[in-house]
């Protein structure tokens, strides 16, 4: 059985996978992020595999090295913020899987990402990060485009796609979870 840790690897490299061509401005910067968080955390999984063999084991090791310092250094705020972004992600999709739709605007994700990011996000983030994100979100794909960048480009029915999107949410939703369960901060 694989340690713990590559799942959650396998997952921030999942929410990487998602190619949407001119959205960099709202999806990029949380790709930059999740990318940037699971590159910390596997450099210190990297140091010691032997020692490290789960995230749990990381978070012990960091609070006794940092003390006061603690959660707020190395691999564990790195893990925070990848469980938020992972969270958005979370969010974003079971929103789009439920239906919700701006009814003014029904082929826009807009209030599908504004959701995640007020639910995952918002709360961590300062006066002018979120008046960016806000801007950003203007970028923001077509729906008909998002959920085709789900389905790798290829022609598929919405409901067939969502329908995926919603099986794929189980394991995610509680692989997400359990992240949350060791790390509450």
């Amino acid at each position: 059985m694989k340690p713990f840790i590559f799942h959650c690897f396998s997952l921030g490299c999942l929410a990487l996978s998602f190619r949407l061509p001119g959205v960099q401005s709202v999806f990029g910067v949380i790709k930059s992020d999740i990318n940037g968080n699971i590159t910390k955390i596997k450099a210190v999984y990297m140091q010691d595999p032997a020692k490290y063999v789960t995230l749990q084991h990381i978070l012990e090791a960091e609070r006794e090295a940092h003390g006061s310092q603690w959660p707020k250094v190395g691999a564990t705020l790195a893990l925070m913020w990848l469980k938020r972004g992972l969270r958005f992600i979370q969010i974003l999709l079971q929103s789009l899987a439920d239906g919700e739709r701006d009814e003014n605007n029904p082929n826009l994700i807009r209030v599908n990402v504004t959701k995640a990011y007020e639910q995952a996000l918002k709360k961590y983030h300062g006066w002018i990060v979120q008046k960016i994100f806000h801007a950003a979100l203007i970028a923001a794909p077509y729906r008909s485009n998002f959920l085709k960048a789900l389905s790798k480009g290829e022609e598929v029915k919405e409901e067939d796609c969502l329908a995926n999107v919603r099986q794929f949410l189980v394991n995610y939703t509680s692989t997400v979870d359990a992240i949350y369960e060791i790390c509450l901060h």
